[in-house]
């Protein structure tokens, strides 16, 4: 039997990914398609042995829990929201509901963070975790560039044994090109391991209150620098090479590069869902691949969408609209010739007639090798706007013949001039 374990983490967290984190729950927000951890659930399902997928974080739980229940009665499978009440770390989440994720004796259970996207292949990572006798963590790493690399948590691999040597989270200098993928297999054996990591906070955290400098987050331990670290060099913690596509989603430019990719994955998956039209078996409009369209969405045969384009339930797309590498959620309206170009448009939003929103793609450079997405901060050392995509947070509207250029509107506002280089408050 195995298990599987996502981490989602709570409203506190995923600040970059704000105006569209403000009404959707970051885990919960929309690429090619599908919530983000329904992809992570998607993967889960594929593993023969799986029998529970338990989600841990902060969020309250009349936010999670519609999601949970749709996805059982999707899936047949049993798949339980565990709240935390307070932000315990990647770690002492898994500490904290440790008796639910070890109840019923599995063999091993996966732990993938719920921010990360990529073609999972955890069925490989197990075959490969089962290998290693007296393995107590597997964890999936990819590469990156010599200087993206100090943004993740970095790994020496000895070649020969698979083992990870050395591990750092955010190197101050170089140490390894290799990085964490955030994704784990781990032998029950593990909790003892963090059980030991807890008691040492609590016997260091007593000492400091009997001389008057406490700190009450015993229990808040991190998976990367509290465990991973201290597991490296011990021929029980082994790193499985992911060749194929793995990104963050951090910001809402990474989103833009995640629905491209999911799309293009489940274009070759046969067993996944179509994402190259709508109703029926003919396409609503002229569609240049790959294009996510939701069913119940009303698109006037004249429009153009795509490439790599998710149109969300209930959205309506007027005569002459373009749409390209952009994501419109649900219930949006594009009104008649409109260009919607490396945008998000957002819930309820809606886009007037003869009107552009464009933004600048964040991709990788792809003249380097393995580079990853930057997240870049919001704003540069000048105090200036970052070029980014275009974000229209939920129930904006636009008016008829206005051009937003590399701009953020937050919700529940109504222009009334063409903006460039803004941030609409």
């Amino acid at each position: 039997m195995l298990k599987a374990v996502i981490l989602i983490g709570g409203p506190q967290k995923g600040t970059r990914f704000r105006p569209l984190s403000l009404d959707i729950p970051k885990p919960l927000f929309p690429v090619a398609g599908l919530p983000l951890i329904q992809h992570h659930i998607e993967a889960c399902i594929l593993l023969k042995d799986l029998k529970e997928i338990l989600l841990i974080g902060f969020y309250p739980a009349n936010q999670i829990e519609p999601f949970v229940n749709d996805m059982q009665h999707l899936y047949k499978i049993s798949i339980k929201y565990l709240q935390e009440f307070v932000a315990l770390g990647t770690a002492g989440g898994l500490f904290h509901f440790r008796d639910q994720i070890r109840l019923g004796n599995p063999d091993a259970f996966f732990v993938l963070n719920g921010d990360v996207c990529a073609d999972f292949q955890l069925t490989y990572l197990y075959e490969f975790h089962k290998k290693n006798t007296g393995s107590l963590a597997s964890v999936m790493y990819t590469e990156a560039t010599r200087q993206q690399s100090l943004n993740f948590g970095c790994m020496v691999i000895d070649k020969n044994t698979n083992e990870v040597t050395h591990y750092v989270e955010k190197p101050s200098s170089y140490v390894s090109s290799f990085i964490n993928c955030g994704i784990y297999v781990f032998s029950l054996d593990i909790f003892q391991i963090i059980g030991e990591v807890f008691s040492s906070k609590q016997n260091d955290t007593y000492n400091k209150f009997e001389g008057g400098n406490g700190n009450k987050e015993t229990s808040h331990i991190q998976l990367e620098q509290d465990i991973l670290a201290r597991l490296s060099g011990t021929r029980k913690f082994f790193g499985w090479h992911l060749d194929s596509w793995w990104s963050q989603l951090k910001t809402a430019g990474s989103a833009i590069y995640a629905n491209r990719h999911y799309l293009g994955l489940y274009k070759m998956r046969p067993n996944k869902k179509s994402t190259s039209h709508g109703k029926g078996d003919e396409p609503l409009c002229t569609l240049y691949p790959d294009v996510y369209i939701d069913p119940s969405a009303m698109i006037d045969a004249s429009a153009v969408i795509g490439p790599n384009v998710s149109i969300g339930p209930g959205v309506h797309i007027g005569a002459g609209v373009r749409i390209h590498e952009s994501i419109v959620l649900a219930n949006a309206i594009i009104d008649d010739h409109s260009l919607i170009l490396h945008s998000i448009i957002g819930t309820g939003s809606r886009v007037g007639k003869w009107a552009r929103v464009e933004g600048t793609p964040t991709d990788p450079d792809p003249n380097k090798p393995f580079a990853k997405m930057e997240n870049l901060p919001l704003f540069n050392k000048d105090g200036r706007l970052n070029p980014s995509i275009t974000i229209l947070g939920c129930r904006v509207s636009i008016p008829s013949e206005t051009i937003l250029l590399n701009s953020i509107v937050l919700p529940h506002k109504e222009l009334s001039r063409s903006i460039k280089n803004e941030i609409i408050l």
